[in-house]
């Protein structure tokens, strides 16, 4: 007779065994997506370093208006490159709700990534990132994310330090970096 049960428990070493073959593939994927994303800021000429045994670059990055700290990293159990470019300055508590607005309004023009602001401790980054499931990652397209992120953030930076530390609206501050 047919029985469900018996079938299951056939079926149930198989599948662990495609479930660790799956998590070892998964784990040699994302090994070589890191090191892709390492070729690429060698072959770039970009000093960085690793943080510990995880899969992130921690690196700074001199643009027009400003120096800032940026992170490459690959998410540990999804297969995305994320790239961060953090504000060198985090918001005063009484400003955070004005710079709220600032990056409100930046974002809904933006066209790859976002801003993001951390109301805990006043951090603000600039966040571009691809999933690249069932797919590759190439310096072309690393390039693509990583200096529309650099751009990004050296745009807006004097806007979001004019908001800081002036007397300018979140609407004036926005001009002033889209001009």
């Amino acid at each position: 007779m047919f029985s469900l049960r018996r079938i299951f428990l056939y079926q149930r070493p198989m599948i662990e065994f495609l479930q660790v073959l799956s998590s070892k593939g998964v784990q040699n994927f994302m090994n070589e997506l890191f090191a892709t994303i390492q070729k690429f800021f060698t072959d770039d000429e970009w000093y960085y370093m690793q943080l510990g045994n995880q899969p992130i670059l921690q690196m700074t990055f001199q643009g027009k208006n400003g120096k800032w700290t940026c992170y490459a990293q690959v998410h540990e159990e999804q297969p995305i490159f994320f790239f961060f470019s953090v504000c060198p300055v985090n918001v005063p508590e009484e400003k955070r709700p004005v710079l709220s607005e600032f990056i409100t309004r930046a974002n809904y023009g933006l066209k790859v990534g976002n801003f993001e602001m951390d109301f805990s401790d006043g951090e603000i980054r600039y966040k571009t990132s691809i999933n690249v499931e069932n797919d590759s990652l190439s310096g072309a397209i690393i390039r693509n994310l990583v200096y529309a992120n650099l751009w990004t953030m050296d745009r807006y930076l004097t806007g979001i330090l004019s908001v800081i530390y002036g007397d300018v609206t979140p609407v004036e501050a926005l001009q002033k970096s889209e001009e």
